[in-house]
């Protein structure tokens, strides 16, 4: 049952879940989304690293978390796209683990900078988006995500249940 569809779909599905009430939580601090955002359902974008489910589940859960948080529909498009290509990422680097947090970062710095100047009309402040948003995703990827990726590592006979 290692390879079984439905527990691929359920533990996407449970990912996706978590990456919203997480981003939920956060936005109730106003963090989840703007130029200053630590989005700590970001974290999660380490999981593919254990698990392929991981990607479609992280990117599901950003295009609801986006949604739910009032976010411009290019947002939602184009944000959720820099967490799948971050995800991506994170999954190829599966084996190198200490870098897959990597990826999220990038995806997002260069993406998201670009969205906000666009959709919510903040002209010339490229650079300063890209080094905010980049800050939030190093707190929330590197810092908790590896946090995370060090928890789960500990957990006994982990690739037996993933």
């Amino acid at each position: 049952m290692k390879n079984s569809p439905v527990k691929t779909v359920a533990y996407g599905g449970v990912i996706a879940a978590l990456y919203v009430v997480l981003t939920l939580l956060i936005n109730a601090m106003g963090l989840a989304n703007g130029a200053i955002q630590v989005r700590i359902s970001e974290a999660l974008t380490i999981l593919p690293v254990f698990t392929a489910a991981a990607v479609p589940g992280v990117t599901l859960g950003c295009v609801l978390a986006n949604v739910l948080t009032g976010c411009a529909l290019w947002d939602v498009v184009f944000g959720s796209l820099a967490t799948l290509l971050g995800a991506l990422g994170t999954r190829m680097l599966r084996n190198w683990p200490l870098l897959a947090w990597i990826p999220p970062v990038i995806s997002n710095m260069i993406i998201v900078p670009v969205v906000l100047q666009k959709v919510y009309g903040v002209p010339e402040t490229f650079w300063y988006l890209m080094l905010t948003v980049g800050a939030g995703e190093v707190i929330s990827c590197g810092v908790l995500g590896l946090l995370l990726y060090f928890a789960l590592k500990r957990i006994p006979n982990l690739d037996r249940i993933l």
